[in-house]
């Protein structure tokens, strides 16, 4: 299948929803969040930026931690969730509808992440406005997480043409395809549930580790750091994701 630079804009609605829902447990946002909290070194009171958001949970989970927490996603769906979920929970966290790159100018955000391998789905050019307008967004001293299961050292070093997963009532099929000219990993994942077939394709940059810091300096960062896992254990060729810690410059 053909892929669009705006794949995004119609990937995320129905049936991938559902089985990301079904995917992520309590326990991983859990220590997901109890990650975040570390790296970040907010106050209690901080506001921080979730970009994208997803459905909302981590967001809701740092909120009921006493955090001020504001979510971005271009999934309406989601979106819709995740203010539902505030008003269960009774948490007052602020959930906007909008492009990630659409982002306050003001040095406003104590903290920022972007969780749920949902970086580099844009161009480079989307790509690196998307981490200036975070960077524009932080006050200075404040600091950034990005979580990508996507980097190239460890992702090319495991390539999978095919992988067959089962996560609750949906069967998925991922085919994949790297481009090692545009650096992009396409992917074409087909959603199996109920004798329907639903499928989709994405593409994804894949960038180096050097890459990523150089991509999160020239957005007017530094001091990056890389895990590979949630226990706070250094990023390496054995790592399934790099977790990457990024502070925003003194003005």
């Amino acid at each position: 299948m053909n892929v669009r630079e705006e794949w995004w804009e119609n990937f995320f609605h129905g049936v991938a929803l559902d089985l990301w829902r079904g995917a992520v447990t309590a326990e991983q946002t859990r220590v997901e969040a109890d990650f975040i909290e570390a790296m970040l070194r907010v106050s209690p009171v901080a506001e921080i930026l979730d970009v994208p958001c997803g459905n909302g949970r981590l967001s809701l989970e740092l909120a009921a931690r006493g955090y001020s927490l504001t979510g971005v996603d271009f999934a309406a769906d989601f979106i819709e969730e995740a203010r539902a979920g505030a008003v269960e929970r009774n948490l007052k966290v602020a959930f906007e509808h909008k492009d990630m790159r659409d982002l306050p100018l003001a040095a406003r955000f104590d903290g920022a992440f972007c969780f749920g391998n949902s970086f580099g789905y844009m161009t480079d050019e989307g790509n690196a406005d998307f981490v200036k307008a975070v960077g524009r967004a932080l006050k200075p001293g404040a600091r950034f997480v990005i979580d990508t299961h996507n980097i190239a050292e460890t992702t090319l070093l495991k390539f999978k043409q095919r992988q067959w997963f089962e996560i609750g009532d949906i069967t998925l099929l991922i085919e994949n395809r790297y481009d090692h000219v545009t650096s992009r990993l396409h992917t074409d994942y087909t959603f199996m549930r109920g004798g329907q077939t639903d499928k989709r394709p994405s593409s994804q940059r894949l960038y180096t580790y050097g890459e990523l810091c150089r991509l999160l300096e020239e957005a007017g960062f530094t001091e990056c750091e890389g895990y590979g896992l949630l226990d706070q254990e250094p990023f390496d060729m054995n790592s399934d994701r790099l977790l990457m810690v990024a502070t925003r410059k003194g003005d």
